[in-house]
């Protein structure tokens, strides 16, 4: 992993980890995880391999990704301040999970990339899988976990700012 590898992934723990302390859900706050996840997957996801399981693997992670940032989104207080914006808390549950998943792809991409690979590469010819499904399925996970938590908190902040009376400019 590179530099901005690990740059990339400690930013993303950060975006939810900073929701511990209740933060202003606004279009900044949708559109920065969800360029992030652009970023990475544009530099990483250059094909999906369909042959032999790939696409098994694939739809599993994607699947647990996008589990994964239901309960975090979940797990995530909104309400709104009144006025233009809805507020977001994340609980205990939801930081942990983002965290978790997060740090566990990242510590998988350490062990693939070192000790683990001989292993890595076992498992992969008996499970019929190419040697490259690993970095898509990968990314789909943190694709599905991010948009997914993302999509949710925006349509939670929408609807509870649609409940909140906007305030209304009277005229004497």
């Amino acid at each position: 992993m590179t530099f901005s590898d690990y740059l990339l992934d400690t930013v993303l723990i950060l975006l939810v980890v900073r929701q511990v302390r209740e933060a202003r859900f606004d279009r900044f706050a949708v559109l920065l995880p969800l360029g992030i996840t652009a970023i990475v997957a544009h530099s990483y996801l250059h094909s999906i391999p369909t042959g032999g399981n790939n696409l098994i693997l694939i739809a599993a992670l994607t699947a647990v990704g996008v589990a994964f940032g239901t309960i975090s989104a979940l797990n995530t207080r909104v309400r709104s301040d009144g006025g233009r914006y809805p507020l977001v808390k994340a609980n205990a549950t939801a930081a942990g999970v983002w965290v978790f998943s997060m740090g566990s792809r990242m510590a998988f991409a350490i062990w693939a990339s070192n000790a683990g690979g001989p292993s890595l590469y076992r498992f992969s010819v008996q499970h019929h899988l190419d040697r490259d499904v690993w970095t898509a399925a990968l990314v789909l996970m943190a694709l599905g976990e991010v948009v997914t938590r993302t999509a949710l908190l925006a349509y939670r902040g929408h609807r509870v700012q649609q409940v909140q009376p906007q305030p209304q400019l009277v005229t004497v």
